[in-house]
């Protein structure tokens, strides 16, 4: 029988919650994360090679994803606030460093991704319904210009 060799592979991480800051300052907890990454536009370049068509697929522009949160919504008006002054017209001022931070069920940080020149381009709060008990979820979209995962 064949020996079968021992992985030193590490187990997936397991999320928990997820923070983000601004500024370094937390800014609040979140329940559900998206866009945590980039991906590159394809550029299709035809070459004959051979007296034959080629068509080469080379990186063009990088773009990034917009970071989605969603949480049970709460008396902290922070998200709002920070929203309120893209929609007064102060896009400069609003635009913020910060991090998204998973933690694992001990509250223990276990990833960061940090982003630039970040800013929210939606906010929208829970959709209630009398006949349901749910929590009340509210999304916030952020706008950036570069996200990185650090840890």
């Amino acid at each position: 029988m064949p020996e079968v060799a021992v992985s030193n592979s590490e187990d997936p991480l397991v999320s928990f919650n997820f923070t983000i800051e601004v500024q370094g300052e937390l800014t609040g907890a979140f329940m559900e994360v998206s866009g945590l990454g980039s991906e590159h536009e394809v550029v299709e370049h035809k070459i004959m090679e051979n007296g034959q068509e080629i068509v080469k697929k080379i990186p063009g522009r990088m773009k990034w994803e917009n970071i989605t949160l969603k949480r049970g919504i709460t008396s902290n008006m922070d998200v709002w606030n920070w929203r309120k002054q893209v929609e007064q017209g102060n896009y400069v001022t609003a635009r913020r460093n910060g991090s998204i931070v998973m933690y694992d069920s001990a509250f223990t940080e276990i990833a960061r991704w940090n982003f630039n020149n970040g800013w929210p381009v939606k906010v929208s709060g829970p959709q209630p319904k009398t006949d349901s008990n749910e929590i009340g979820v509210e999304e916030m979209v952020i706008a950036h210009e570069g996200i990185e995962r650090v840890s």
